[in-house]
């Protein structure tokens, strides 16, 4: 390992890799010696962090993926071994809000609707986004991981998938299943070396909540409730993930990462 350098000679796939969270994870882990798979629906903006990273001296390529597809996910993985020899890493940071996309602000403290005014339909999207996007990834990604002799599988949950709120309670169940699905799955894969962890962000300023953050109230409401005073950046939900995809964590498996300037503390 290079001096500095956490990830030397791993390969990674990061889903929702385009925007936030997921394309600072890429260009962390590559800035940390790792190639990247980016992978997205959003393919310029994915394109984009590919040039970014490569302009950097990084290895990435851009992939459009689906998550809810497991035909996709089994493409993908095949492909990642055939390109690089081995997958060592999965961030499944692929999720939706369940929030209007076309609303650029939000006007009420609930972003999806109360529960007797949710549809199935967008629940079920929610649930395959978040929950079985992040059970198909982490599928496709075991038998790599195991013939590579171990990895580690980062899920993105969120603070939602620990506590309640007025927010949209898909989200929350969605987040909730990431969170307990991740310890089962450490139990299970523990003897291959598999490594698999759940990070639960608090709030934090990406296009996900851009809408919430641009009205005053409810951005007043959010930053009162963080007791370090400030929104958190896709940077510092980064760098968790490269700890626990680095062999820093080595002895880390089912645990959840708390990331939310302090608001579940209170």
């Amino acid at each position: 390992m290079e001096p500095g350098k956490r990830l030397t000679d791993k390969v990674a796939i990061v889903t929702g890799g385009a925007s936030g969270i997921g394309a600072e994870t890429a260009r962390v882990f590559s800035a940390h010696g790792a190639s990247i798979v980016v992978c997205d629906v959003n393919d310029a903006a994915g394109e984009t962090v590919v040039g970014e990273i490569e302009a950097n001296g990084g290895t990435a390529i851009y992939r459009p993926l689906n998550v809810t597809d497991e035909a996709q996910w089994t493409a993908l993985v095949t492909e990642t071994e055939d390109t690089f020899g081995q997958l060592d890493i999965l961030t499944n940071s692929a999720g939706v809000s369940g929030r209007d996309p076309k609303q650029n602000i939000q006007t009420t403290l609930n972003a999806g609707g109360l529960v007797e005014e949710q549809t199935l339909e967008k629940w079920n999207h929610i649930m395959a986004v978040n929950a079985t996007g992040t059970f198909l990834g982490t599928k496709a990604a075991i038998p790599l991981m195991r013939r590579a002799g171990g990895g580690s599988i980062v899920n993105i949950s969120s603070i939602c998938g620990i506590i309640g709120s007025f927010a949209n309670a898909a989200y929350h169940a969605s987040k909730g299943a990431v969170r307990i699905f991740s310890k089962s799955a450490a139990i299970q894969y523990a003897s291959d070396h598999i490594r698999v962890n759940s990070i639960h962000p608090g709030f934090v300023d990406t296009p996900m909540t851009a809408p919430g953050h641009a009205n005053p109230e409810i951005a007043q409401i959010r930053m009162d409730a963080t007791p370090l005073g400030r929104f958190g950046t896709p940077r510092d939900i980064a760098m968790g993930c490269l700890y626990l995809a680095s062999d820093e964590s080595s002895w880390v498996t089912g645990s959840e990462l708390v990331i939310d300037g302090g608001m579940t503390a209170s």
